[in-house]
């Protein structure tokens, strides 16, 4: 799927937010500034919750609990430790699983092949502009792309 720009990110996260159900696990994966943030963004909008959504690279997560189902945003580039990246991931799940959250992760390389069960979002810069947007659900059938 090609996405052209920020509006049209937000609705791609909107339109994703109504196919994730609690205990979602979304692993977002594409180079710094190809929009992975702005999806969440979306996917909140869609989620109604009301606080701002930002970039956890340094909190390395954030949690939303204002809308429909809660949201957990976690970002993991920071960690270059696979134990610490695993301990981070499965606490962070620990939480979503009691919470009955959708927990969305940024930067998953060293988690992704301890988690079973995911939405897999690879995004990558388009030719002359614009971004590409390849989805797949938790069954890895192409979802949209």
């Amino acid at each position: 799927m090609f996405v052209e720009n920020f509006s049209e990110t937000l609705n791609v996260g909107k339109k994703l937010s109504y196919k994730l159900n609690p205990q979602s696990i979304v692993l977002l994966k594409g180079p710094i500034g190809a929009g992975k943030t702005s999806l969440v963004q979306g996917i909140a909008k869609g989620l109604s919750i009301s606080e701002d959504i930002t970039s956890p690279t340094f909190a390395i997560s954030h949690h939303y609990n204002s809308g429909k189902i809660p949201l957990i945003h976690l970002d993991l580039y920071r960690l270059k430790n696979i134990s610490s990246a695993k301990e981070v991931f499965f606490s962070e799940e620990e939480e979503a699983i009691q919470k009955q959250a959708i927990l969305v992760i940024e930067w998953p390389e060293l988690v992704e092949p301890v988690i079973e069960n995911f939405w897999k979002i690879e995004i990558s810069y388009a030719k002359n502009y614009g971004r590409h947007y390849e989805i797949r659900d938790p069954k890895n059938l192409l979802t949209f792309s």
